[in-house]
């Protein structure tokens, strides 16, 4: 006589919401536009020479991708020269921002994860998908679970089948 047992899937049945924050990750580069550049000797920025690169450089090719400002050398650089920059990248640019490529994708999880509709969340028991092959900034993680713990049962991280608690509605 054969047996045939039924395997059941109880992570399939449990109710669980995954919810992987990769899917919220830029879809355009981050491309970096370094001011350093742009600076004499690698310390000042001349006004005129600023101005004569700012009006015969190719700004189009910063076209729907999202641009991040930074000086990565120890210059004193003007605030109005960073502004005309954001002021020429900006009919090309999806977004602009100031600082290195991980504080700019930093931003744009953020942003991102504000657009989120939350509703979807209220009172369910949510997994936050942990390791992943696209890196996602710590700072998206807490943005995520502050906003889910506002409407969530629960909140648990990694994967379905081991997960790590986090938060649990009180009764």
């Amino acid at each position: 006589m054969e047996i045939q047992e039924n395997i059941i899937n109880k992570v399939a049945q449990s109710g669980l919401i995954t919810v992987d924050l990769a899917n919220y990750a830029p879809k355009s580069p981050i491309v970096i536009y370094d001011i350093k550049d742009n600076l004499f000797h690698g310390l000042i920025l001349k006004e005129k020479d600023f101005r004569e690169f700012v009006k015969n450089h190719t700004w189009d090719q910063y076209k729907d991708q999202h641009v991040a400002i930074t000086c990565s050398t120890d210059a004193i650089v003007p605030t109005w020269a960073y502004m005309i920059l954001a002021n020429k990248l900006t009919p090309f640019a999806k977004s602009i921002h100031f600082g290195t490529e991980s504080e700019a994708l930093k931003e744009l999880f953020i942003a991102a994860i504000n657009q989120i509709d939350y509703n979807q969340y209220i009172d369910q028991r949510v997994v936050v998908k942990g390791c992943g092959d696209i890196y996602i900034p710590e700072a998206a993680f807490v943005s995520f679970t502050n906003k889910l713990t506002q409407v969530s049962k629960s909140i648990m991280y990694g994967e379905p089948c081991s997960t790590v608690p986090v938060y649990k509605r009180k009764s």
